[in-house]
Order: C-alpha cells, then structure tokens, then sequence
C-alpha cells in the first residue's frame, strides 16, 4: 500500500502551518500530499436565509486556496485536495488508511484549533490509528503564508521513551525516521520518579542493585529500548537523558528548542471512550514546537 501524509485544513493560520509543514515533511520522505476540508450541508435552525450552493462553493474555494499556496511553496511535491463530506472528526478518521501520518492546526497552550472546533482535536488524536502531528503557525495573522518556518525544522528531534521498550517503539520508530529524513539530532528522553514505598518489590529492587541503583536502572532501561532502532538508523545521532521528575514537565523542559517533540499514547479505550493521556495532553498544550503523539497498544 503507497503511503501519503495528510493535512487538514479550514482556511485558518494554523491549518495553513499545519499543510506547509506537512508538505515540507512529504518532500524530505518523498511522499504525496493530501489536503481535506471537511465540509457538510448542515442547514442550521434559524430564521435566516441559507444556501447550500454558495456554501459549498466557498469551500471549494478555501480548499483551492489552501492548495494553490502549499504547491506554490512547495513545487517539489506531489499535491492532492478534496473535500470530504462528513463532520471534522468523522472526515479526518476516515482517511487515515494510507495515511503515514495526520497533520493539524493547533493554537497551542489552549485547545486545538483550526478546522478542530472545541474537542474535536482530542477526539482525533485519541480516535486516530496514525501518528497526529499538531502544528501551531507562528503568526496567527497569516503573513508566513509562504510556509517560511522550514529553519523551524532545523532543531533536535526529542522523544519521550517512556514504559518498556514494546511500549515505547512506535513512538521511537517515528522519531528515528523523522531525525533521518531531517539529518537532525535524535534526543531520547526518559523521566523517572521514586516509587511509592508499597510499590517496592523484591523483584524491581533485586533489578536496580545489579544495575547499580536507580539512576544507572532507568539509564540501561533507555539504552535497551533504543538499540534495535539505532541499529537500524546508524546514520542518526542520538543524546540520551534520564532525568528525575513528571514525565510531562521533563519532556517539555528537553523540548524548549527542539523542532519536533514526540510522545506516546495508549491506544485502548477507558471507561469512558478514548483518551490522549496526560503526557501528550501537557505536550499538546505546552510545548513550543509541533509535537507528534503516536498510539500504542
């Protein structure tokens, strides 16, 4: 199956960041752009005039217009938009089959924005099967329309490793991939904390004293999960850090100058429908720069 990377946009600054950024990250791994507008005939309950055709019409006008500048920026790439007839969520979930990865607008330090009203960008991230890539424009005005934030993609890549190295692979693999494409800096991270005193084992604890206490225990627990993947990407230079703290806080303190933040989430569904968990959700809302949040079983 040919992979693509697709983009949603509504005509915001942060959806147009979001297409210019995808389209840049299509031409490093050599993939075609999608763009989708999700659009759909929803008469509203009032008492003023409304017409479907005028309405459609400006939708594929947006659309155009969101293409014609990400392939004027963009040559390079192949580029494909259409409109998708179903509500924001529905739309950008139901294109993902060949998607390598989604690409939203996000306000950042807020709630997700762009074609994304109020819960919507959480619903996708914790409904999608593909890695989400949140991005937030610069200038919320508009005037970077050209997509001249490529220097931006410049920095480290940082990736939260995080639970065991099944856990965290999905988030790695990308994360290496990415720094490939790029020829960037892959930074590793992995936050611990003490252990509650009831949580002690004999089992864990007989672990660290062999590894010769905590500290140098979560340093071999990084360096194991990352090995497969730097045998791999032997061309990716990586820097890893162990660091004492929340796994949110450490993250977004090793991400202050980074290009790209990655992290993980559970893919299985809570008790009361999907999740984006607490990490990705301090990552989306917090970090300077785009963050990817990939799931994992």
């Amino acid at each position: 199956m040919s992979l693509e990377i697709v983009a949603g946009v509504d005509g915001s600054a942060e959806s147009l960041a979001a297409a210019h950024w995808a389209a840049r990250e299509a031409g490093r791994r050599r993939l075609p752009l999608r763009l989708v507008h999700a659009w759909l005939w929803q008469p509203l309950d009032l008492p003023i005039e409304q017409d479907r055709n005028t309405q459609a019409r400006l939708a594929e006008e947006l659309l155009k217009d969101a293409e014609s500048a990400v392939v004027a920026a963009h040559p390079e790439v192949a580029v494909t938009a259409e409109i998708v007839p179903d509500t924001p969520v529905a739309a950008v979930l139901g294109v993902q089959e060949r998607a390598a990865m989604l690409v939203v607008g996000s306000r950042g330090h807020g709630a997700l924005a762009g074609f994304l009203l109020g819960s919507y960008g959480q619903q996708i991230i914790a409904g999608a099967e593909r890695p989400v890539v949140a991005v937030r424009s610069r200038d919320a005005a508009g005037a970077d329309a050209a997509g001249a934030d490529a220097s931006a993609d410049a920095g480290e890549v940082v990736v939260g490793q995080l639970g065991t190295p099944e856990d965290s692979a999905p988030a790695l693999r990308f994360a290496f991939e990415t720094a490939a494409a790029r020829g960037a800096v892959l930074r590793a991270v992995r936050a611990w904390s003490l252990p509650p005193l009831y949580s002690y084992s004999p089992g864990s604890m007989r672990a660290a004293d062999e590894a010769g206490g905590l500290v140098p225990f979560e340093e071999k627990a990084l360096h194991e999960a990352l090995a497969p993947w730097r045998e791999r990407h032997p061309e990716v230079r990586v820097t890893e850090l162990v660091e004492i703290g929340s796994a949110g806080q450490v993250l977004l303190s090793a991400s202050a100058s980074a290009s790209l933040l990655v992290v993980g989430r559970r893919a299985k569904r809570g008790a009361i429908g999907p999740r984006i968990g607490s990490v990705a959700h301090a990552a989306l809302h917090h970090a300077n720069c785009p963050v990817t949040v990939v799931p994992h079983d």
